[in-house]
């Protein structure tokens, strides 16, 4: 008679994910340990009747409730019941190895000629939920695992590696080729590669209730030995070349570029220095000529003001003078008789009071004096008279000029140069002239 256990509990290692019980008869009351990271679930007939999380349980039908509509207890008495249990690793499983069984085939899009690769990686596998594990990947098997281990019916790998195989054949081609990868460069977009594909490999898994959190391309296999292969790395050496030239002419250009810009931007400040000197020397220039020009204005400006003022003092004493009652007719008539008194008074006592000769020379020079500064006026009482108009030019300048005349020719006459004949018709002449 088989052995009925008191005790329940995980007895696998860490690298399994569903390990079932190998007792399936358990008593009313057994203690069922489920550890942390964990989940104990319990079939009978082929049904889930619950499932347990980590701790200790004592099972009776408290905790499992349709266990006590299949059981017939005997009252006062332990009953056993027959039940699969198994538990479920919830723990995250690392660094599963997978791989293709068989090569992808690429075209490569430089040449155009096909290449067969292969891929290799690594991902991380955890349990998204149990009964559906349990539904569609166990059934009534032992357990499963990741690889084929001793006393399991199957493994996850084995079940999954169609599924990989043909996402990554699927995929991969278009990877390369829609992301611009260079076939010999592969290794630099392990990455970009890695995650496209675990997103179309995980909704595989997430339809067994497992998840994929990460899953890694690590390793793209070149047919290093396929001639098509070598003619593209041939290839590829000869457009690394070109790029390196290209980018040495580029180097070199920008160099050239930068140093035509800074001779540009020299010749360019010099210029700019230039004009800047040459317009402060066009500034100095015009100041100076502004200042000139300036000082030019105001001995314009000065003289016009002392001509407007030597006209005012001429105009004024015109308004005195006629303010007063005479005008420059009575002026010259003055002037006359002021020089004709002074002639009388230079001819001495003798010749006025019809005296001796003895200082008729001296007088007739005075007289001649006298005469010829009454005679320095005549012209302008001339002027005066003529045609009933009297000069509208200041008396004191028409007088100077013609007692100038008078004076020179009284001056010749005194020196011997002229008789006093000859004094008195060119007095008379200067004065007919008037």
């Amino acid at each position: 008679m088989a052995r009925i256990v008191d005790i329940i509990k995980y007895e696998g290692d860490n690298s399994t994910f569903i390990w079932k019980h190998p007792r399936e008869d358990f008593n009313i009351g057994s203690q069922l340990i489920v550890h942390e990271s964990q989940e104990a679930v319990f079939f009978m007939d082929g049904k889930a009747l619950d499932v347990f999380g980590p701790g200790r349980y004592t099972l009776d039908t408290k905790n499992i409730p349709l266990l006590g509509s299949a059981l017939k207890l005997v009252t006062g008495g332990v009953s056993p019941f027959h039940c699969e249990v198994y538990f479920i690793n919830r723990t995250e499983e690392m660094a599963l190895k997978w791989g293709t069984s068989d090569k992808v085939r690429f075209i490569d899009p430089l040449t155009g000629v096909p290449l067969e690769l292969g891929a290799s990686g690594d991902l991380n596998l955890a349990v998204g939920d149990s009964r559906m594990v349990l539904d569609k990947l166990v059934g009534t098997m032992r357990g499963i695992a990741w690889d084929d281990a001793e006393g399991f019916t199957k493994s996850i790998q084995e079940s999954f590696r169609p599924l990989i195989s043909n996402t990554v054949k699927a995929n991969l081609g278009a990877i390369i080729k829609e992301n611009a990868i260079d076939i010999l460069e592969v290794d630099e977009k392990l990455d970009l590669i890695s995650e496209v594909l675990g997103e179309k490999i995980r909704l595989g898994f997430e339809e067994y209730g497992l998840v994929v959190p990460k899953f890694y391309v690590t390793s793209i296999v070149l047919p290093e030995n396929d001639p098509n292969f070598q003619h593209i790395r041939e290839l590829h050496t000869i457009l690394l070349k070109t790029r390196i030239i290209q980018a040495e002419a580029t180097v070199k250009t920008a160099a050239a570029q930068s140093q035509a810009q800074y001779r540009t931007a020299e010749e360019q400040s010099k210029a700019a220095i230039e004009v800047a000197r040459r317009e402060a020397e066009l500034e100095r220039q015009t100041t100076e000529t502004e200042v000139l020009k300036r000082e030019a204005e105001r001995k314009v400006i000065a003289a016009k003001a002392e001509a407007d003022a030597a006209h005012m003092a001429g105009m004024t004493e015109a308004e005195i003078m006629a303010a007063k009652g005479y005008n420059q007719k009575d002026v010259l008539q003055a002037e006359v008789q002021k020089a004709y008194a002074e002639g009388i008074g230079n001819m001495g006592p003798d010749v006025v009071n019809g005296g001796g000769s003895s200082g008729i020379v001296g007088d007739m020079v005075g007289l001649g004096v006298g005469m010829a500064a009454a005679g320095s006026i005549m012209p302008q009482i001339g002027n005066m008279f003529q045609n009933g108009k009297t000069d509208e030019k200041p008396v004191q300048d028409d007088m100077a000029a013609f007692k100038a005349k008078v004076d020179k020719l009284a001056m010749m006459k005194d020196a011997g140069l002229l008789t006093d004949e000859e004094f008195e018709k060119l007095k008379a002449e200067l004065i007919s002239g008037i």
